[in-house]
């Protein structure tokens, strides 16, 4: 199965994420490396974009030169930064545009953005004919089941965004108000399905082949997204797609190949941020590695204070680990 997006194929259609602090370009370059259908950045809120803030532009930097969509996520509560955004991000070279209405974060939706658009869809309509009226690329949208369970509007807004020329809808099967808490609710995806005829990927709590598998069936959807389940294990996407789709399996990285790809993942965080900033950001992803691979986290690795000292004590922690 294939999802389409004019040009671009969603080859197989096991999608990456956002999720901010983490999607980050190193991180979404590897998942690439080992194949998925589609990347997409950390959240960028459409404001910041506009004040041109490195660190904010960051975000949106494009794959470029790889062979693979990859989509930009913004986030705002007006449509017409959301809209100078899009057009931004369009000229940095972003293939694909997607519209945050799912993020639970309180800090963002205090703000009115994220998840809360789903409380006034006559403003988060506003908001989306914006934003694919302001570029010639797809717009997709990414969205909860709805603000809380009184408030299950997803069904009602997804048809909304189809007809306003949204391309493409992710569900996470949670409301706003589960965080995320309990279980994602991938049959309560399927009224969306239902509702449309532009594709709809199941997204929450999938995290490796058979809860892939289990969610595409319940939801009734086109593809699935993988967050969580991919620290650690950028490889994760991959699996599955060998898995559901036939794709070819990847090749797990082990002993001296697992050293080698998380140097290389962390050296590429160093490049990417800087050294003093990428030292600390670079933590998280080697405590994900070391309990995907079953590997003693050193805590000397967490307080190393420069890049030659925490390479030797990744050297010395994931040489004789394999893969999950």
């Amino acid at each position: 199965m294939t999802i389409t997006l004019d040009s671009f194929r969603l080859d197989p259609p096991v999608l990456l994420a956002p999720m901010a602090g983490i999607t980050d370009l190193p991180f979404r370059r590897i998942v690439a490396r080992f194949g998925a259908g589609l990347v997409v950045s950390e959240m960028v809120a459409s404001g910041e974009m506009l004040t041109a803030k490195p660190s904010v532009r960051a975000k949106a930097r494009s794959e470029l030169g790889l062979d693979l969509p990859s989509s930009v996520q913004l986030a705002g509560r007006e449509a017409r930064p959301m809209a100078e955004a899009a057009k931004v991000v369009a000229d940095m070279g972003a293939k694909i545009i997607d519209i945050n209405m799912g993020c639970p974060a309180k800090k963002v939706t205090g703000g009115a953005s994220g998840a809360a658009l789903m409380r006034d869809p006559d403003h988060a309509l506003r908001l989306i004919e914006a934003v694919v009226g302001a570029v010639d690329l797809p717009v997709t949208l990414k969205m909860r089941l709805g603000w809380d369970e009184g408030q299950i509007n997803a069904p009602e807004i997804a048809r909304r965004a189809e007809s306003a020329g949204v391309r493409m809808i992710v569900v996470h099967g949670r409301t706003r108000m589960q965080f995320y808490e309990g279980r994602a609710d991938w049959g309560a995806i399927a009224a969306v399905s239902e509702a449309v005829s532009v594709p709809v990927v199941a997204n929450g709590d999938i995290v490796d082949a058979p809860s892939a598998r289990m969610a595409l069936a319940r939801a009734g959807a086109a593809g699935v997204m993988v967050g969580r389940g991919a620290q650690g294990a950028p490889w994760r996407l991959a699996q599955i797609a060998a898995a559901l789709y036939g794709a070819a399996p990847p090749k797990l990285p082990k002993g001296a190949g697992l050293v080698d790809l998380v140097s290389e993942h962390y050296e590429a965080i160093l490049g990417f941020y800087g050294e003093q900033v990428g030292l600390r950001l670079a933590r998280k992803h080697l405590r994900w590695y070391a309990e995907v691979a079953g590997a003693a986290l050193v805590p000397e690795m967490m307080r190393a204070q420069t890049p030659e000292a925490a390479l030797a004590l990744i050297r010395a922690a994931f040489s004789e680990r394999a893969a999950a």
